[in-house]
């Protein structure tokens, strides 16, 4: 799945373009059970989704292009896209040449990643919380675009996406910035804590509640060590080439284009 950051764009120097409009933040006080058991169900909200993130800034011109630059020369690489959403990452890696395997927990996200691939695209319902249903030493990469901020615990997820690696194979991981996640939080947040925060997001007439898990640098990079990753890349990137032009309103005051938004990592399998 994919995510888009919180906040002001004077806290945080988060750009604001259109997506803004269709997040609420909301109070954890004001969870109740029943809303809490539906968390992070994206089959509602897929379609519109999906459309958002074909154009929108943050996935079309910043995140997307960043994994793809991360990745580099992927032809021939068997490459497993965890979170694979409706399979806009993966289809741009299969047109590079990759050979690409996605799994979501979303069973309308993978239907429209299927409609988008083809019937023979090979494709998953899995959950990252739980083991992956694929061998080890199945993939030379894989990508988690968005999805790691989902959940609270990384230690199992870390140790089934090793697990499926070959050895020095690459994870390749965007992430919501931990220090644009504390800017958003306003006055008394704990840069240290590891904590989760709400947003309603409504797209195409549905509304779901979305629950991100916020934690430092230091929490990341110790995590993905404790698995068995070597650190190779920490990357704060640019938009990519045309974003200015695009969305002039949102670099009006950037005269350097960059913002705080999402943190990349590409990891090497021990």
């Amino acid at each position: 799945m994919t995510s888009t950051p919180k906040g002001s764009d004077e806290q945080a120097n988060i750009p604001a373009p259109d997506t803004q409009s269709w997040i609420r933040p909301v109070a954890e006080d004001s969870i109740g059970p029943a809303e809490r058991a539906a968390l992070n169900d994206y089959d509602g909200i897929a379609e519109g989704y999906s459309a958002e993130n074909e154009t929108s800034l943050l996935n079309a011109y910043y995140e997307r292009p960043a994994m793809l630059d991360l990745a580099g020369d992927v032809t021939g690489r068997r490459i497993l896209d965890a979170g694979c959403g409706s399979g806009p990452l993966a289809a741009a890696l299969r047109d590079r040449g990759a050979i690409v395997t996605g799994f979501d927990s979303s069973a309308k996200m993978l239907e429209l990643a299927r409609r988008r691939l083809g019937d023979d695209a090979d494709l998953h319902l899995a959950d990252l919380r739980d083991p992956l249903p694929f061998p080890d030493a199945a993939f030379d990469d894989v990508v988690a675009s968005l999805v790691l901020h989902y959940l609270e615990d990384w230690t199992a997820p870390l140790a089934e996406l090793r697990r499926v690696l070959t050895p020095g194979g690459r994870l390749i991981v965007s992430v919501n910035h931990p220090f644009a996640d504390y800017l958003s939080g306003g006055p008394g947040t704990d840069y240290f804590a590891t904590r989760q925060t709400f947003d309603e997001w409504t797209l195409g007439g549905h509304t779901a509640l979305l629950g991100f898990w916020s934690r430092p640098l230091r929490a990341m990079t110790d995590a993905f060590t404790a698995a068995g990753f070597r650190i190779s890349v920490i990357s704060e990137p640019f938009p990519a080439p045309g974003a200015r032009e695009l969305f002039p309103d949102v670099f009006a005051d950037r005269p350097s284009g960059a913002f705080l938004c999402f943190l990349f990592f590409v990891l090497q399998a021990g």
